[in-house]
């Protein structure tokens, strides 16, 4: 039985709240959610999916370990995982 990808929106908008905000709470525990959603996508063979999740979870890990360096505020990433997820 194939598991259903559980992204939308709870993910979708954690991340973003990530971004905008890198002191939030939620992103220390966003990277290992989203590392799940990845495992969860490859084993259902969806590749484009778990190359997006993957792009965003990069997004998030540079938001709040390079908070200090970056100006960015929105993900490149979400419209991609909305789409191939």
């Amino acid at each position: 039985m194939a598991e259903t990808i559980p992204i939308k929106p709870i993910i979708i908008n954690q991340s973003s709240k990530c971004i905008k905000d890198p002191q939030n709470q939620v992103c220390r525990g966003l990277v290992s959610k989203i590392e799940q959603l990845q495992l969860v996508a490859f084993d259902q063979d969806k590749f484009k999916c778990q190359s997006s999740l993957l792009g965003l979870q990069s997004e998030v890990i540079k938001a709040y370990f390079l908070k200090k360096y970056l100006n960015e505020k929105e993900s490149f990433m979400i419209k991609y995982v909305i789409k191939n997820c």
